[in-house]
């Protein structure tokens, strides 16, 4: 069963109106103000993490022993 009174129940504020009339359009908007911080979040996230394999060229070269070679094709040093 759900913790969030159905529209027509007493708000549980105690206000005796109807929670449709009362706090269901706040708790809405929280929550809606709640996933938008959330996107915001992954969207920096992911933001940042592009910028830095730009950054990097994106070719995962790896530092190598002297006299060898990063293979992309074999993600190896030759």
């Amino acid at each position: 069963m759900s913790d969030t009174p159905d529209r027509n129940d007493p708000c549980p504020c105690g206000s005796g109106r109807k929670y449709k009339n009362c706090c269901m359009e706040k708790e809405r908007s929280s929550l809606k103000s709640n996933l938008g911080v959330i996107g915001l979040i992954i969207a920096i996230i992911l933001g940042i993490y592009f910028t830095s394999i730009a950054l990097s060229g994106g070719d995962n070269a790896q530092d190598c022993p002297p006299g060898e070679q990063w293979s992309a094709t074999h993600q190896h040093c030759h």
